[in-house]
Parts: C-alpha cells; sequence; structure tokens
C-alpha cells in the first residue's frame, strides 16, 4: 500500500567491528534480489551525503587540530545522521515496499 511506512522490510545488522555485518548484509541482499525484490543496502554513520560527512568528522574529528569532540556532542552527530538517514533514504524506500538491508542502525547507540 503506498504511504504505508510498513510497506517494505527493514533489516540491521549490528555488531561490533570485523564480526561480518558488511558480508551478511551483501549475501542477503544477493539472495532478495534472486527473489526478485527491490533491496536498498545502506550504513550508519555514512548512509547519506550528509552522512558521508559526519562519518568522517566521527572518524578522523575536528580539522586543525581542535579538541576532540565531547561525547554528547558525538552521540547528537549520530542522531543527525540517523535523522538525515531515515527522511532522505530509509523511509522513502519502505513507502515503496523495498526491502530496506542496514549495516548499523539503532542498537549500535
Amino acid at each position: 500500500m503506498k504511504g504505508d511506512p510498513m510497506a517494505g522490510l527493514f533489516i540491521s545488522f549490528e555488531g561490533v567491528d570485523g564480526v561480518g555485518k558488511t558480508t551478511q548484509a551483501t549475501r542477503l541482499r544477493e539472495h532478495a534480489l534472486s527473489l526478485g525484490f527491490e533491496v536498498v543496502v545502506t550504513r550508519e554513520p555514512g548512509g547519506t551525503p550528509l552522512g558521508k560527512a559526519l562519518r568522517q568528522l566521527l572518524l578522523h574529528g575536528v580539522p586543525e587540530g581542535a579538541a576532540d569532540i565531547a561525547p554528547r556532542a558525538e552521540a547528537l552527530i549520530f542522531a543527525a545522521d540517523r535523522a538525515q538517514h531515515v527522511a532522505e533514504k530509509i523511509r522513502p524506500a519502505l513507502e515503496r515496499g523495498t526491502v530496506v538491508i542496514t549495516d548499523r542502525y539503532l542498537d549500535s547507540s
């Protein structure tokens, strides 16, 4: 049903670095495509252009030797990335009836 945010299927892979989230997401994507589903694979942080910029900030800090990002500010950066990610990529895909597979989501917060 168009406009129904539950029309698609949302699957997130959670876990620490190096446990195979990306590998499993890729395998699931291939399987879902073989069954005829439309599939979007994405990640957090970094699933949108804004998210990519925020990811760089989180991974490499503020340029020019500024102070480390405060923990609360870091959490808010992750929240900003998620809000953009849902608005720009996840919700529109689900409304189209797409299978959305993401490498990290809420549990990683």
